[in-house]
């Protein structure tokens, strides 16, 4: 008889036990899906600026301080849509292309600075007599809003401001 009674005192201390860290453990397993969520987008939005850089860079006709040139459009509609095909599924929905931007640095030759290059004939406008850029920017500046989906949160999105620079030549 005491045996029975000494059982149910731990019974009831285990359940209660149960009942306060499985709140805790969900917490933690949500919160670690979304980071992995998080991480995830912020990869594949970094990915497909990475690929515009690569095309526009590595292309020897682009005009990089036309903002209508068939070699960026060309560029950025690949990487957006994840493929040559049309039927291609995005590896971000959400992006279009206006929120692309492109841009062109040099190294000063005054200082060995980074600078951003202005499209001008005394610029980095190749098309029209200027030097090559050193590096191509592609950013989107306005961010990626990401969402977070936690039930029971309402939780502002936070803006994911990925940015590539690479060499001028894709090397």
């Amino acid at each position: 008889m005491n045996r029975l009674r000494s059982q149910r005192p731990r019974r009831a201390s285990a359940l209660l036990e149960t009942a306060l860290w499985v709140p805790i453990l969900v917490t933690l397993f949500v919160g670690t899906i979304e980071l992995a969520r998080v991480s995830y987008t912020y990869y594949a939005v970094h990915k497909a600026l990475y690929t515009v850089a690569r095309m526009v860079g590595s292309s020897t006709s682009a005009n990089l301080c036309a903002d209508d040139d068939a070699t960026r459009t060309e560029a950025i509609n690949f990487a957006l849509r994840g493929g040559l095909e049309e039927t291609s599924t995005p590896p971000v929905q959400g992006i279009e292309a206006s929120q692309i931007e492109i841009s062109l640095e040099a190294i000063s030759p005054d200082d060995g600075s980074l600078l951003e290059c202005d499209c001008s004939s005394t610029g980095c406008d190749t098309a029209n007599g200027g030097v090559a850029p050193s590096y191509i920017v592609v950013s989107l500046p306005d961010g990626f809003n990401f969402q977070f989906r936690i039930p029971g949160l309402n939780v502002d999105p936070i803006p994911l401001r990925p940015r590539v620079r690479i060499p001028y030549g894709g090397l």
